[in-house]
């Protein structure tokens, strides 16, 4: 439970390199412009690598995203240029690009699942080989992304269908579908124990949730199979709402190993460390057998990194700065200073000593 320290930040170029760079690379809207240029001229493909090196600086850029949709529809009858079999890649583009029509996200994906479902009957009847093999497992993977996007469409209280009497349901099969396409499939399984918390069912949850870790919890961080580092953050968000604080340390910690400045895992250890300090409190002072006030000052070192790292990184999620800013307020009424400080002298007196001690064995 010892809190990581940062990496030190490799070397930045000069600031003359730095503008030479700048003054070669196009800008947002030359790069729309041709992409439009692209659009009259019917060249979708290559129009849709110009929009998404926009999207790359700016997610949330409007006209990229407009251009974006335009290019992905030319793809799908009853555009009369078309392909005879449409790319279930713009299917599933579309149904990104449809947050303001729920219903019309939800018919892009149901079609993304059956062009690929028919594709991967099509893998499942060819002969074996390492490569079709590779093909076969993303083509599930795709699949089983696609059934959860519509399960979190349903699932959304941003949208009247969570209040469907059908949603429930819907996202059952939906979830019973993924499942039988990819059986141990990480992000299924986390939406599936998401849905029986909704249900008020966190036993089944918890099984569901250490279903979902069990399959890589034992795996080197340079492990392909490792679910990328944003799922590993919902499923550690899942432990924390059923308690389990122990394993959403461990998978935090996995994290860390990976990317040490990462803003969201510094929020969860210091929220998670935040909870654990609470319920040592309510146990008359202990857990794990660290006292309340030594989680509660781990718990405010990593909110502070957080706060630090949120501000230099100008991170996009302002919630997360505002609670870590709120839970360290509370945890300096109840006393609690951060340690880092007192860490780094300490460092520093433990080197003077050893640097004293070489001195003694030289002469």
């Amino acid at each position: 439970m010892g809190r990581s320290r940062l990496k030190s930040r490799k070397a930045r170029p000069p600031a003359a390199e730095l503008t030479e760079i700048k003054k070669s690379e196009p800008t947002t809207d030359d790069l729309l412009l041709k992409a439009q240029e692209l659009i009259v001229r019917c060249d979708y493909d290559l129009a849709g690598r110009f929009v998404e090196r926009v999207l790359q600086r700016a997610p949330d850029n409007a006209e990229a995203k407009e251009i974006l949709g335009v290019t992905f529809l030319s793809l799908l009858p009853p555009n009369p240029g078309a392909p005879s079999s449409p790319p279930p890649a713009a299917h599933l583009y579309l149904a990104q690009l449809s947050d303001d029509d729920p219903q019309m996200a939800l018919k892009h994906f149901a079609s993304a699942v059956d062009i690929l479902m028919l594709q991967l009957k099509g893998k499942e009847r060819a002969v074996d080989s390492t490569l079709t093999k590779f093909d076969e497992d993303e083509t599930r993977r795709t699949i089983v992304r696609a059934l959860v996007g519509q399960v979190e469409i349903w699932m959304d209280p941003a949208y009247d269908l969570c209040f469907d009497p059908t949603a429930e349901s819907n996202c059952e099969e939906l979830l019973k579908t993924a499942l039988q396409v990819d059986p141990e499939n990480t992000e299924a399984l986390q939406t599936l124990a998401s849905v029986r918390m909704s249900q008020q069912r966190p036993d089944e949850a918890k099984e569901t949730l250490k279903r979902a870790w069990s399959s890589w919890k034992d795996l080197e961080q340079d492990d392909s199979r490792l679910p990328p580092i944003a799922s590993r953050l919902n499923l550690t968000k899942l432990f924390l709402e059923l308690s389990l604080f122990t394993p959403a340390l461990t998978v935090l910690q996995g994290i860390m190993a990976s990317d040490d400045e990462e803003v969201e895992a510094w929020y969860l250890e210091g929220w998670c460390l935040f909870l654990m300090s609470e319920k040592a409190r309510e146990q008359g002072g202990k857990l794990d057998e660290l006292t309340w006030e030594e989680l509660a000052r781990d718990s405010r070192d990593c909110l502070e990194t957080c706060k630090t790292l949120h501000v230099s990184q100008s991170h996009p999620d302002r919630p997360i700065l505002e609670h870590a800013k709120e839970l360290i307020l509370k945890l300096e009424r109840l006393g609690i200073q951060p340690s880092l400080e007192d860490d780094d002298q300490d460092e520093e007196d433990w080197e003077d000593y050893e640097e004293s001690e070489s001195d003694v064995e030289m002469s």
